[in-house]
């Protein structure tokens, strides 16, 4: 039995015994029938009512309860939908009583609800800093008051992978952020190398672009926003473009202040003061990177530096005109070529001094002579070497002729030992001197070929000189030769006459003392009418003075130059005195036949 059908009976108990109760009360009191009936109705009808109020109550108390567990129950789903939780699966018993159900649905609930808060707070985090860093590389800086406010979480998707998706776009956008900053450093680096190599107030540069790119403070972060980014850009190309332009200004300046050190001679202190603004003049542009080297002041004192060079030039061209002229004067005398009269010092002064020519131009001139002078000296080198090297023999063929005649050059003497071996390599010299003439002669032609003009020394045609030399050098050595020979024959004649005077012929002693003394007498000859030609005091070896050589050529008319022909280079055959031939001579002296036996 039941606790309500105990109640019930209980009840009924109770209400008999009541009613048993007013019974006897309505019998002691004296109550009509009718009036019994009428209070019992109006009993059962109170009693009636109170179990309708019940009832209501109950029910009503149901349909709340009943009303709640569907709510919570929606919410569960909701919240199991919206945080992904779908692994959670309320099993409800529909056996049990409402308030079982609904206290069993509260506890998940609850904590669902907690967690869904957590997720939402993670989620507005999330998004404020994705907001935030968005705003600032869009650039609508405005935004951020708003950010700092609640937001608006769309909590219809909470789940771990939207939260996921959230945490991928921030640290994307956090990457991008980063690379922006990076980028943007990058700019105000290159922003602040260029304001200072240009002298540029790099603070008021960047602060055109946006303030916040020179701030230290951590007040304002530093802007990355594509207007700040574009802003840089074109700082960078104009300071660039300006760069470009003063280095090119700089450089033209500096070539002429080279220029005007050139031709001022200026000191080593004077040049020192431009040091770092005279390296760029060959330097590439990203090169130049010195601190104030391309400020408007250090061009304007460049340009200073040339204005006043430029009118001490004025007054000293004269100077520079001669010192110039002296120079092409130097190049032309070494490589010895005919100099350009037409600015000749005299001249040029006495131009300059009437005004009739600029004396810039005249600089220019004789600059332009001396470039010119120094490419033909350039085309001549290879012969004025060889030419060179053929002075250098006759040199030491002059020293050697000297060395011969010294009486002492055997002795013990100190330094003694050094001029033999000098000699020695004088007379290897010496012997090449007519290949070296050759080779020369051959190399002239094969230059004035190619070039299509004379080769002149001196204004006088190598050619003509060393075939001159040459000549000369064969008819002395033929000389020389002679002389040797009749010197031979004087020694022959010499012993001869020793032999007769110790065996004197009684037959023809006077006649052959006769004729030695006739030819000592006279010193010309004897009546057969030999006649000893007297030598030329030349030595052996030598070539000067009567060797005509580059350096003792130019004293002589040219006699050559007008004839441009080719002379030929073959070497004159000249007929030397024999053994016989003096042998032939001595006899005929004597008054011999050649072969006969002497006489006494």
């Amino acid at each position: 039995m039941g606790g309500l059908e105990r109640t019930s009976i209980s009840m009924e108990t109770n209400c008999a015994a009541l009613l048993r109760e007013l019974e006897q009360i309505w019998a002691e009191i004296g109550e009509s029938e009718d009036e019994k009936d009428h209070m019992l109705l109006e009993l059962e009808r109170e009693c009636m009512q109170v179990y309708r109020r019940k009832v209501d109550e109950a029910g009503s108390a149901r349909a709340w309860l009943h009303q709640s567990l569907v709510a919570k129950e929606a919410e569960l789903a909701a919240l199991v939908a919206s945080l992904g939780e779908h692994s959670l699966q309320l099993k409800m018993d529909k056996q049990t009583s409402l308030r079982e159900q609904l206290a069993s649905v509260t506890p998940l609930l609850e904590e669902l609800r907690v967690k869904k808060g957590e997720r939402v707070k993670e989620f507005a985090e999330l998004q404020s800093r994705i907001d935030k860093i968005s705003a600032e590389i869009t650039g609508y800086g405005h935004w951020s008051d708003a950010l700092d406010g609640p937001f608006n979480v769309e909590e219809h998707d909470l789940s771990i992978r939207k939260l996921t998706e959230y945490q991928t776009q921030l640290r994307s956008l956090q990457k991008r952020k980063s690379d922006r900053l990076h980028k943007v450093l990058e700019y105000v680096n290159e922003v602040h190398s260029l304001c200072g190599v240009l002298g540029v107030d790099f603070r008021k540069t960047v602060d055109e672009v946006h303030p916040s790119l020179h701030e230290t403070g951590s007040e304002q972060s530093t802007n990355i926003s594509d207007n700040t980014l574009e802003g840089l850009s074109q700082a960078i190309l104009k300071l660039k473009t300006e760069k470009k332009i003063r280095v090119q200004k700089l450089q033209e300046t500096v070539e002429s202040l080279f220029e005007l050190w050139n031709l001022m001679d200026s000191s080593e202190e004077e040049r020192r003061r431009f040091g770092k603004v005279t390296s760029i003049l060959r330097s590439p542009e990203s090169n130049v990177t010195y601190s104030g080297i391309l400020s408007l002041e250090t061009i304007k004192q460049t340009e200073a530096e040339v204005e006043r060079l430029t009118q001490l030039k004025s007054s000293r061209m004269k100077e520079l005109v001669l010192k110039r002229r002296y120079e092409l004067e130097d190049i032309c005398r070494n490589a010895h070529m005919e100099l350009d009269m037409s600015t000749a010092p005299e001249k040029s002064i006495a131009l300059i001094d009437s005004g009739l020519v600029d004396p810039s131009e005249l600089l220019a001139n004789i600059e332009a002579q001396i470039v010119k002078a120094k490419e033909e000296s350039m085309v001549r080198k290879e012969i004025m070497d060889r030419i060179n090297k053929w002075l250098a023999a006759c040199e030491e063929e002059s020293w050697l002729e000297e060395y011969n005649q010294d009486e002492n050059r055997y002795s013990a003497l100190r330094g003694a030992h050094l001029n033999l071996k000098r000699a020695e390599k004088a007379r290897v010299m010496i012997s090449k001197i007519p290949a070296i003439v050759d080779n020369l002669i051959s190399r002239t032609f094969a230059w004035e070929d190619e070039q299509n003009m004379p080769f002149l020394y001196d204004g006088v045609r190598l050619i003509s000189i060393l075939e001159e030399y040459k000549l000369t050098r064969q008819q002395r050595e033929e000389e020389t030769r002679r002389h040797r020979d009749q010197k031979k024959l004087q020694i022959l004649l010499t012993e001869k006459e020793a032999v007769y005077a110790f065996r004197p012929s009684p037959k023809r002693s006077n006649s052959f003392n006769r004729k030695i003394n006739g030819y000592h007498a006279n010193g010309n000859g004897n009546g057969n009418g030999f006649m000893t030609p007297k030598p030329r005091q030349v030595s052996v070896g030598s070539a000067t003075p009567e060797l005509l050589t580059p350096r003792s050529y130019s004293g002589w008319h040219n006699g050559y130059f007008k004839e441009m022909r080719r002379l030929s280079t073959a070497p004159l055959k000249f007929v030397a005195i024999s053994k016989e031939d003096a042998t032939s001579s001595f006899a005929s002296i004597s008054g011999s036949e050649p072969g006969s036996p002497p006489l006494g």
